[in-house]
């Protein structure tokens, strides 16, 4: 592939973006499909972990693992207390994971790989088709995902561990830590995604296979990674506005409570979740997008239609 000559030309990663949502929220059907994809696998996904929740808790009883016995006037007392609780529930936990997370894994690879397939050909008629490459890197991108998300959580029991006690608490050191690394290991997944979300773009825009596609993310010059990062990293902070939003949206009957209900707060929690799913989901369609103009500036050729390219300056 030559590299267009807008290549030359300085471009920030972000420059476009209001371009690429609009170009997107003119395309519903984009979205759609990745909502439609995402929530076929997500809503029974959920629905088998609950399964399983209910399993677990009818074989260990609540009363059975120490949850009766929770002290609730004192929240640190309570959180130890909470802590051995979920000591008592891990094995049972650990057991369903050994199965749950690889058939959750390959059940999502398969469903990406249809779904960002065909979000691909609706985004450019022209891309090939490419199901199966697809989903080995989507398949790649759960297992960093998971590996992640498991330091994470070790990283989070270290905290807890160091910072919380029967007697006594340091309230201030444990919010600094868990916050610190909340937002480092945020920032990291945002750092080290990106490869496997051009991959795609390499595959159905230079017939690439899976291995082929992430080896030469990691070869596409500093100029187009920057952006790429850029990009990234401005998506995680706009999934951490729509966190924020959705938070806002869920309390804000808090202070109508006693006059509507717990129903209409339960109803503000699902909106809320819902507001957020969606949302999180156009956003995806729109960093794809924003990815794929900027391999037309960096290794594409001319689009067939000129006016189409959003990201030309």
């Amino acid at each position: 592939m030559t590299g267009n000559s807008d290549a030359t030309r300085p471009v920030r990663g972000t420059q476009q973006m209001v371009d690429h949502m609009g170009w997107v929220f003119r395309r519903p059907h984009l979205a759609l499909i990745e909502i439609a994809w995402r929530w076929i696998f997500g809503i029974p996904f959920l629905l088998v972990c609950l399964w399983q929740a209910r399993r677990i808790a009818a074989a260990l009883p609540p009363s059975a693992a120490g949850a009766a016995h929770l002290n609730s006037t004192d929240p640190w007392i309570y959180a130890v207390q909470l802590g051995g609780v979920w000591d008592n529930y891990l094995p049972f936990v650990l057991h369903v994971l050994t199965w749950l997370v690889p058939v959750g894994i390959v059940a999502w690879a398969a469903l990406a790989g249809l779904g960002r397939g065909l979000l691909f050909r609706r985004m450019e008629p022209e891309a090939r088709f490419r199901p199966l490459s697809l989903a080995l890197l989507q398949a790649g991108w759960a297992v960093l995902l998971c590996a992640v998300f498991l330091v994470w959580y070790q990283s989070i029991q270290w905290v807890a561990a160091t910072h919380i006690s029967p007697e006594g608490a340091d309230l201030v050191g444990y919010c600094v830590w868990a916050i610190f690394l909340s937002l480092g290991f945020f920032v990291f997944w945002a750092l080290a995604s990106w490869p496997l979300v051009v991959a795609p773009v390499l595959v159905l825009r230079e017939g690439r296979s899976a291995l082929s596609a992430l080896a030469q993310s990691f070869r596409l010059g500093p100029a187009f990674t920057g952006k790429l990062i850029e990009i990234n990293l401005t998506m995680g902070i706009v999934k951490l506005m729509l966190i924020v939003l959705a938070m806002v949206f869920s309390a804000a009957p808090l202070p109508f409570a006693a006059q509507l209900g717990s129903g209409a707060l339960h109803l503000a929690v699902v909106l809320s979740l819902i507001f957020y799913c969606v949302a999180s989901d156009y956003f995806q369609v729109v960093r794809l997008k924003a990815f794929l103009e900027f391999w037309y500036i960096f290794r594409g050729q001319p689009a067939v239609e000129p006016h189409r390219r959003t990201s030309a300056v």
